[in-house]
């Protein structure tokens, strides 16, 4: 690969004035050039190139599972995705807040993977991987498109595919939003090229469409009007000293008013965001400005540092205010300072312009001003705003080595080397998110007080079964942070299952009292209070989880179970029952056979006895199925009493998250 070839575009200096003629003879030649069916085939060449190393880097995680790491959340906890596309899913996806997100379009992805291949994490993966080589593509296409450099484009595109900071945005499922949002930046920036180059109301009715879909895959995109305008500034020259009557030249004015409409999508898409994330947005009685200022700065020049040096990459990076201190603080001001005014002083380099820029713009809403959760930074932030430093870069090594005797070949042959060390480095940090438990060992050996990374790896040695080291590593993070609800949460239903529920209810007493809100904390109390035979405490529970979460499934399911079951005729209700169990049977698509056993003990309940039976022998036939057959067999038992005309009694049995 030659990032040296011969369309150089610097940038003009002042003074220098075209020539119509020569510009349009120059014109007509590259149209003939970039038609030519070598170029065409060298083209279609090169996206097959950049196909290949993508799928090498990330094809691997075909063979991944979801992770612990909003993974549930966002697939296969979230009833409406995990159901497909349903008519109920598509309004939820517009009219509901999720996961601290407003993305429609990333919710109505995820619903369509659901649809296509159920939960199968490999499937979930192959989207991420083709939506981002689709990107890479398109990123090479357009470079080209914009300034005619067909090596260097492809160089740019190159590393964007397999750096190994692309890892966290590709290999995890649930930063589909990165992938998805990705996509249509790249789309938006091809129409707007379309419109600079022949403006129409059809043209720019499409760029407002593309646009607008970004917005609602990840309102990280809020920054594209002004990467627009620096590429009105560079490549597309619509700033430059050409004829007054060509339309490729506008007035600074217009420039601006054209962006008028997107910059009012953007305003939409930053007040859906503020209200959707205010439940995630950090106080600042917890982090000051001060520090958010400071983290901010260093965070500007880590991730220039890792674009260099990809390694010590992980999922989680804890943010430590006492790191925040004045002295890395003020080294970053000065490095990031330093290269703005050299950015500057070079500025007839135009590339210099429009890449720093880029850079720092679309760092932006991710920076940490406003602070949403308490990272200090992440691999997935750098997805598009590390494009400008690949620009930058790439056309100003070009731009350097341009006089060297044999800098075509010095160039090319650094080039190819570059790539195939990001990609192997790649290939290895993508292969961390394989499971749960390989992405959080991998972090904690990696950084120190990592709250979320010791909950996490509790979280899944507690799903294997390894309570008492799952128990751990929950211990560990409430000496990081003793005021975590979900922390206190976890702990609570583990201590639960080693039978000390004295202890698991003062766990979970304490997380309710830390966060109302916590849908979570709520259900495990519920089922807390259940086994010590508190009904009514344990109900009123249920219901707050639902009040929170309608769609909860396992709130639903316990709460009808209780109804349905429970001894005391005072606390059944077999009506309200059949209704809950009705609602989960529904939400999760008719495939879970303890909802349905649930529902068939409601229907028994209610005395529709020959119904139950029906329907409790489904749901053990369905348990047999996926192989559970202790489940199967204590399922008939229940409905061999449904036949006899007698309703289930069970004070103790739960079903638990």
């Amino acid at each position: 690969m030659v990032v040296g070839d011969e369309n150089r575009m610097s940038g003009r200096s002042k003074g220098t004035i075209i020539n119509r003629k020569s510009a349009e003879r120059r014109s007509q030649k590259t149209s003939r050039t970039e038609s030519s069916p070598g170029n065409r085939w060298l083209v279609l060449a090169i996206c097959l190139g950049l196909t290949a190393i993508t799928w090498a880097v990330f094809g691997q995680t075909l063979r991944f599972q979801f992770v612990n790491f909003d993974d549930g959340a966002y697939v296969f906890k979230n009833p409406q995705v995990a159901r497909g596309l349903t008519s109920e899913g598509i309004v939820w996806a517009f009219t509901h807040v999720h996961a601290a997100n407003w993305h429609p379009v990333t919710w109505l992805s995820h619903m369509l993977d659901s649809q296509l291949y159920g939960l199968n994490s490999g499937r979930h993966h192959f989207t991420n991987v083709l939506l981002h080589t689709a990107t890479a593509i398109l990123l090479f296409l357009i470079l080209r498109q914009m300034t005619g450099a067909l090596w260097r484009s492809a160089f740019v595109a190159a590393v964007f595919a397999i750096h190994p900071l692309r890892a966290e945005s590709v290999a995890w499922v649930a930063e589909r939003k990165d992938v998805l949002s990705g996509l249509f930046f790249m789309l938006t920036i091809w129409a707007y090229v379309r419109y600079s180059r022949r403006p129409s109301a059809a043209r720019y009715g499409l760029l407002l469409f593309l646009f607008a879909f970004g917005l609602m895959s990840k309102p990280m995109l809020v920054t594209l009007p002004f990467v627009l305008l620096l590429l009105d500034y560079w490549p597309l020259d619509r700033l430059g000293a050409g004829q007054p009557r060509d339309p490729k030249f506008t007035t600074r004015r217009k420039l601006i008013v054209e962006k008028l409409p997107l910059i009012g999508l953007v305003a939409a898409s930053s007040v859906a965001t503020l209200f959707a994330q205010k439940v995630a947005l950090q106080p600042l009685a917890n982090i000051s400005i001060t520090a958010r200022v400071g983290n901010a700065l260093m965070s500007g020049v880590v991730y220039v540092r890792q674009l260099f040096w990809p390694f010590r990459l992980t999922a989680y990076y804890p943010f430590a205010p006492e790191d925040v201190v004045a002295g890395k603080v003020l080294l970053s001001l000065a490095l990031l300072a330093a290269v703005s005014v050299a950015v500057f002083v070079l500025r007839r380099h135009r590339y210099l312009v429009t890449g720093w820029l880029w850079y720092l713009i679309m760092l932006g809403p991710v920076i940490g001003i406003i602070q949403v959760g308490d990272q200090a930074h992440a691999d997935r932030y750098t997805y598009l705003p590390q494009i400008g430093l690949g620009l930058l870069i790439t056309w100003g090594a070009a731009d350097l080595f341009a006089r060297w005797r044999y800098h075509r070949l010095i160039l090319g042959t650094l080039s190819l080397t570059l790539v195939t060390v990001l990609a192997f480095k790649a290939r290895t940090q993508a292969a961390y998110w394989q499971n749960s438990e390989s992405l959080w060992l991998h972090t904690l050996a990696l950084t120190s007080n990592n709250m979320a990374a010791e909950q996490n790896l509790g979280e899944t040695l507690h799903e294997k079964g390894q309570i008492e080291e799952a128990m751990v590593h929950f211990q560990n993070a409430l000496r990081i942070n003793p005021n975590l609800a979900s922390v206190h949460s976890s702990l609570g239903v583990a201590l639960l299952e080693t039978g000390r529920p004295e202890e698991s209810l003062a766990h979970l007493q304490t997380a309710v009292a830390l966060d109302p809100h916590d849908g979570d904390a709520h259900y495990n109390m519920g089922n807390t209070l259940m086994e010590i035979g508190q009904a009514s405490e344990a109900l009123a529970h249920f219901n707050t989880a639902l009040q929170i979460n309608p769609d909860d499934t396992q709130a639903l399911n316990n709460m009808a179970w209780m109804l349905a079951t429970w001894p005391d005729a005072m606390i059944r209700d077999g009506t309200k029952a059949v209704a809950l169990a009705e609602r989960a049977v529904l939400l999760t698509d008719n495939k879970e056979p303890r909802t349905i056993a649930t529902l068939a003990a409601a229907l028994a309940e209610t005395a529709r006895f020959p119904e139950a039976a029906q329907t409790a022998e489904r749901a053990a036939q369905l348990a047999r199925d996926q192989g559970n057959l202790a489940l199967a067999d204590s399922i008939r038992a229940r409905a061999e009493l449904y036949r006899a005309n007698l309703p289930s009694r069970d004070r103790r049995h739960s079903f638990t998250r």
